[in-house]
């Protein structure tokens, strides 16, 4: 019985989301919905349909994906960066880590209007704020794969008298690999809402704008169409980060655990 759960628990997700558009569906019919207000899954697909065909819907996607990349990179390489330097000097990490933190739980979108009145209204300051909101988890992420190097590991490398380059690029940074890639699960995601938030406050470019030039015309299927294509980008950014943790630690635990469970 168990192994039969297994195998078609991929029909799992599927099914769950016919259900939601069925009951979506149901909802708004039943109910006298107005579609003003939520219009139905298929006028939405329709809208979705018309969207994609678009003149300038390729145009806003590039602008809203490379804001989206060009953040997430930025944050990627910072929060390596700083997450391994913390993570190698205590004092360091005890005198830096409340200002990171307040950097974090200040309200990103406070931080938009001075992100624009530095950088303009143009591409770089959707970036900026890409790469702030996904910069945090791969931090941590980082400074938590540094610091949770078994000691053992660390006694073998100073019998080898490695020094400390040597025994971070070869031990501290493949055992780090699996919370870096873990963290840029979650960076990527933050990194596209960053992207969309700063188009909402200010441009004229982007998927972000796009939503809000739909909603002031009240064309709110149109608006649901950008919102769908916002997530299809969002899961395929995600699924490509997904792949990459596969490709690059096939041997731990955690890939090895969802293959068994998949196959």
């Amino acid at each position: 019985m168990r192994r039969t759960l297994q195998r078609y628990a991929w029909l799992s997700a599927p099914l769950i989301f016919i259900a939601f558009l069925v009951g979506w569906k149901l909802y708004v019919e039943l109910l006298g919905v107005s579609r003003f207000i939520l219009p139905p899954p298929d006028r939405v697909w329709l809208a979705f349909l018309e969207l994609i065909a678009g003149k300038t819907t390729g145009m806003h996607a590039g602008i809203t994906l490379y804001e989206t990349v060009v953040g997430f990179f930025f944050a990627l390489l910072f929060g390596v960066a700083v997450g391994a330097v913390l993570g190698k000097v205590p004092w360091l990490e005890r005198a830096l880590m409340p200002f990171v933190v307040a950097l974090q739980v200040v309200p990103k979108v406070a931080l938009v209007p001075l992100f624009i009145l530095w950088f303009g209204f143009g591409p770089g300051s959707k970036v900026i704020v890409a790469a702030v909101l996904a910069f945090f988890p791969i931090f941590t992420n980082t400074l938590l794969g540094v610091k949770s190097v078994e000691r053992g590991h660390r006694d073998v490398m100073e019998s080898l008298n490695a020094g400390r380059l040597s025994t971070f690029w070869l031990l501290e940074l493949p055992s780090a690999l699996p919370y870096v890639l873990a963290g840029m699960e979650v960076g990527i995601v933050l990194a596209v809402i960053g992207a969309v938030v700063g188009e909402y406050l200010g441009g004229s470019e982007g998927l972000g704008h796009l939503a809000v030039a739909t909603l002031n015309a009240f064309q709110v299927d149109a608006l649901f169409a950008v919102i769908l294509l916002l997530t299809v980008m969002g899961f395929a950014l995600w699924l490509l980060v997904v792949l990459l943790r596969r490709a690059v630690i096939p041997w731990h635990e955690s890939v090895v655990y969802r293959a068994s469970h998949e196959a």
